[in-house]
Parts: structure tokens; sequence; C-alpha cells
């Protein structure tokens, strides 16, 4: 009986054995793209290659298209048509969860991306925004956008101008640079902001001319922290919806891998919630707030090439609670977490930024001599913050765009770098925008990373000749004397601030064209394919995923981008009209142009 059974079992285990070999095997299918302008951004200059191969999410062949049809003879082909492919975008430096709120919102932007010139128009785009379908997952009637520099009235609205669009909802209107917001008599009243409210500590809340009544604009952190909690949903549903809107909006852009550049405790949950439920399309790499270092948050330990390295040291607090899938260098469902963001100032063109020398042009409210103001007064403070991210090694994103809060990041980093050790830790100095060349030996000392927002010398040039004067203005946003001196430069949207359009920044940093049509310092100026590389190949550097991101080369991922015209052979004033026709994540699309 017991020899029956087992004859019986090594027949069941031959027939399945046999039906496993009859069945043929499901082979990878194998896509050539050819017959377009296909640009590897490996190297100082432009190579063009005939074609490449990718499979299964990789790319497998870079080269001719004979030799790749010889190596893969059942291949599907996939013609250009004389279109222009380049590694897919990878976001030096913008905001991701804000581009839901950007993408849902009332548009207040200016031309070319929005239709808002004067207070009037302002008013009448938040009203009819009102009316639409979304009001209610935030419960507040917001826009994002306004520009005081280009509206016709040359100042912020106030609580009077917005209490014209509703005396009964609340209502938000938020800055270009993010750095301001504007409130209405009903939102106030919400938020608890009176007359008897402080200005909190790195922010302002400006008052009716002589009362202390509050006027409706608030600044810095009396506006972010408020309008974060606003225009964040709260119920699942929401949260997801504007997660979607964000990444459709990134995808129709080009970006393959995409920055959020300052997650705050809700964002970084919410992020970390919808890859573990849904996972995302493209993928998003995350930098958390300073002020979250002391919270039990998920997924902050360090990052980069440094993955675990902390805990060698004795010195290191406990951060078990913070230690997950989601730190260090790999993504699940789509997001990692990638290291810390600290803020030094304000914005340049909204004069918070911290200056050596004062505005021409004090904002309301303030003195002759006002040069804006530092996030930490105290170098101490920022020196402890410091340390505890060279300690841990988290790679740093260090937001400053004021001369004197560079000054302070390179005094300040000195030291700690020295105790420490700096090697490889790829520290970013966000935008820049008043960076001074006298200031270059230093930050290569300290191996810092420039992400440039040189899309300032388009949306504010003229504006800078007002507030800072002809000669620094000239200056503003350096990107060419960064390359010469051997920095890895990286470009960035900043976006919501700006629509996350990288020909836009492609554009302004090749050009240098300010909204009158001036050249904002010529000798800036860098070529379309170095401002190419500083969206992709240093990019990825920028972010530890160089051999993994940013160029076409055997081995590394199928993240592509479609472009309807070369960026290098168009006429470089109309670099900014080229539209991204498909976008490609591992080798499948996800955007295409309708």
């Amino acid at each position: 009986m017991r020899i029956s059974k087992i004859i019986v079992i090594l027949v069941a285990i031959i027939a399945g054995f046999i039906a496993t070999q009859a069945q043929p095997l499901q082979k990878s299918t194998v896509t050539i793209y050819y017959g377009g302008n296909i640009v590897t951004m490996e190297g100082d200059k432009p190579t063009y290659v005939e074609a490449i191969a990718v499979k299964d999410g990789i790319i497998t062949y870079v080269g001719k298209l004979s030799q790749a049809k010889n190596k893969y003879k059942k291949a599907q082909m996939h013609d250009l048509k004389n279109k222009t492919m380049l590694p897919g975008f990878f976001g030096p430096h913008l905001h991701f969860t804000g581009l839901g709120g950007q993408a849902i919102s009332a548009n207040l932007l200016a031309e070319p991306d929005g239709k808002v010139g004067d207070i009037p128009t302002l008013i009448n785009t938040l009203k009819e925004w009102a009316k639409g379908p979304d009001l209610n997952r935030t419960g507040w009637i917001f826009g994002m956008g306004y520009d005081d520099a280009v509206l016709k009235e040359g100042r912020h609205p106030t609580k009077f101008d917005l209490d014209k669009v509703s005396t009964t909802l609340p209502v938000i209107a938020i800055h270009i640079s993010g750095h301001f917001a504007v409130m209405n008599s009903v939102g106030l009243k919400m938020m608890g902001i009176t007359a008897k409210t402080k200005d909190p500590k790195g922010g302002i809340i400006r008052r009716v001319k002589g009362s202390q009544e509050p006027n409706g604009v608030l600044e810095e952190l009396a506006a972010i922290p408020a309008y974060m909690s606003i225009i964040s949903p709260k119920k699942k549903d929401d949260i997801f919806y504007f997660l979607e809107k964000a990444q459709e909006l990134a995808v129709s852009f080009g970006y393959t891998t995409v920055q959020e550049g300052r997650a705050f405790g809700d964002a970084h949950t919410n992020l970390v919630n919808y890859a573990k439920e849904k996972g995302f399309k493209l993928d998003v790499v995350s930098y958390l707030d300073y002020s979250m270092k002391d919270e039990n948050v998920e997924g902050f330990s360090c990052s980069g090439n440094h993955i675990n390295k902390a805990e060698k040291h004795d010195y290191v607090v406990d951060y078990s609670k913070m230690k997950s899938p989601w730190t260090g260098g790999r993504y699940s469902g789509g997001y990692r977490v990638a290291g810390m963001k600290i803020t030094l100032d304000g914005s340049p063109q909204g004069r918070t930024a911290w200056s050596k020398t004062p505005y021409l042009v004090p904002p309301d409210g303030q003195k002759e001599g006002y040069s804006g103001y530092p996030a930490f007064s105290k170098d101490s403070d920022l020196e402890a913050l410091f340390a505890l991210a060279f300690k841990n090694n988290w790679q740093m994103l260090i937001h400053a765009n004021g001369n004197a809060a560079i000054d302070q990041l390179i005094r300040v980093m000195k030291p700690v770098a020295k105790k420490y050790g700096n090697e490889d830790r790829r520290n970013v100095l966000v935008h820049g925008v008043f960076l001074e060349r006298e200031q270059y030996a230093d930050l290569k000392e300290l191996h810092i990373i420039p992400s440039m927002f040189t899309m300032h010398t388009f949306y504010w040039g003229d504006w800078y000749k007002k507030i800072i004067g002809e000669k620094r203005a000239q200056r503003i946003a350096p990107a060419k004397s960064l390359l010469d001196a051997g920095f890895p430069v990286t470009i960035h949207t900043d976006a919501p601030v700006a629509l996350p359009n990288l020909m836009q920044i492609v554009w302004a940093s090749v050009n240098r064209v300010s909204r009158s049509g001036e050249v904002m310092g010529a000798d800036e100026c860098i070529t379309p394919y170095q401002a190419l590389k500083a969206i992709t190949i240093t990019s990825a550097y920028q972010h530890f995923e160089e051999k993994q991101k940013g160029s076409l080369k055997v081995g590394k991922l199928a993240d592509l981008v479609i472009l309807s015209d070369n960026p290098m052979t168009i006429n470089p004033m109309l670099i900014n009209k080229i539209q991204v026709m498909k976008t490609i994540k591992k080798g499948e699309s996800i955007y295409r142009l309708k």
C-alpha cells in the first residue's frame, strides 16, 4: 500500500514536469526606439545614437540601429518620427505634494502661466473657482501663484480685497514664492489670528497701518504652517485625489523622478500611505523638514550612500522608531526619504531673503536699511542641526537665497565638516539667487552642490533692478560661472512656485531674458546641453542615483522622455514651446500627449 502511494506521487510529479515543459516560456518583449534624435546625456558634449533597446524596464542596448535589429530580431519597433528622446527628467528641487494644490486651486499666476495681472482679476478668478467641484475638499476658497511684483497695483492683496471674494467662507491666496499668504477676515478668524496675536519666530503678521489689526498678509513662518494646514485635505479620498493630480501634472512635464523638497509630518505620512496602498507611477524622493527631527516619524534615518552607517557609532540617538523601508537609497511603492531640508531665509523677490546689503525698496511695514532676516538668528542653533545631520549621515537640502544666509551656511558648516568629515555627502544649496562669486571657494571646499533657481531671471529680473539695483540684478542666480568653477550644477522650477515646466527652466537658463526682454547677465547663460544635463544626469548624481538614472546607458532604468523638438537645435527662444509627447517609466508609458 505504501509503495503504491509513492508510485502515484512520482507519476504526478513527472506528469506535472512534462506539462510544464510542454508550455512555451513567456519571453519578455524587447522594444527598440529609433528614427529620432536620441541623446544619451553621457559626456560633456551631446552624443546621438541611432537606437536604444529596452527589456524588462532596463536599457539593454545603445548604438546603431542595424546592430540593435540583429541583436533583437523579434523586437517591437518604435519609430520616434524625428522626435527627440532623452533620459526621463529628474527634478532637482520642487515640492511634489504642492503640485496637487497647484493643479486643483485657482490659478493666480501672471502671464505666461496664468492671467492674473491685477487684483480685480485675482478676485474674480477666486470667485469663479469657488463655483467649481473642489471647494469641499478643503472647505477653503484657495488660489496659488499671485505675484505682487507683477500685479498692476504693485502690492499684495489684503483681507479687504479677499473679503470681496466671500464674507462667509474662508479665502486664502498663496504668493508665487510660497513665502507669503493672504487671508480674508473669515480665514483670519478661523485661524485665530487677531490684533493680540504676536508674530511667530521667523515670521511676520502684517498689520493695518497705525494699529495691531492684521491686514491679512502673512510672511514666512506666519504663513507657511498655516497654509500647509489649510490646503492639505484631511480625508483619505481627498488626500489621494490631490496626490494623483500632482502625479498627473508631473508626468505631463516629463518627470520620471520628482522631489518633495520639504515634507512636513502630514505630507510624509500621506506619501507613505499612498505608496503602500497604490504605489506611485514615478519615483518620489523626499526630504523631511528639520522641524521633524525630534518626532517619531516613520522614515527618517539616513540616506544616499550612507545607509545605516550611523548605527556603527555610539553617539547616535535611538532613531529606531524612525527607521523603515522608506529611508535610504531604495524606493518602496515609488517613494523614499533621502534626507533633511533646512531653510535659512526667505524669498528674494518677496524681500525676506537675508541680504548683506539693504533692499533699495523695503517691503510694507519696514524701514529704510531693511535687509531681510534669517530663519536662525543664532548660529549655535544651526550648528546643532548641522551636527545632527553630519553625525547621522543625512544629506541636507539647504534653502539659502540671500548672500548673508549663504555666509551663515559656510560659517556654520565649516567646523562641523571638519569635526565629522565631509566625504561624499552631496549637501545641496537650494536657490542661491544672491550667491556671490566670492563665496564659490568656500562652497567648493565644503563640496556643496548648487541647485540654482535660474527662472528668477525671467519672472523677476525687471523687479530686481528696482529692489537691489541694476548691477546686482545682472548677477542673480548664476550658472555658467559655477560650471566654469567646477561645480556639478542643477537647475530647478521650485514648483508650485511656478509650473513644473522643465522646458521653461532650460529656456530661462539658456537665454536669461526678463519679462521686458532684457538679458539678465549674458555671461551666465549656459548651453542647452548643459541645461539638460542639470535636469538629468547631474540631478541623478545630486540624489545618489547616477548609477541607475540620468543617462541612456546599458544597465540603467528605461526612464525616458520624448519631446516634440530638439532643445539643442531649435531656436533657443523657442525652447519653452517644446512639448512632452510621452513619458516612460521603467519601459512603461505613464503619459502620452493627447
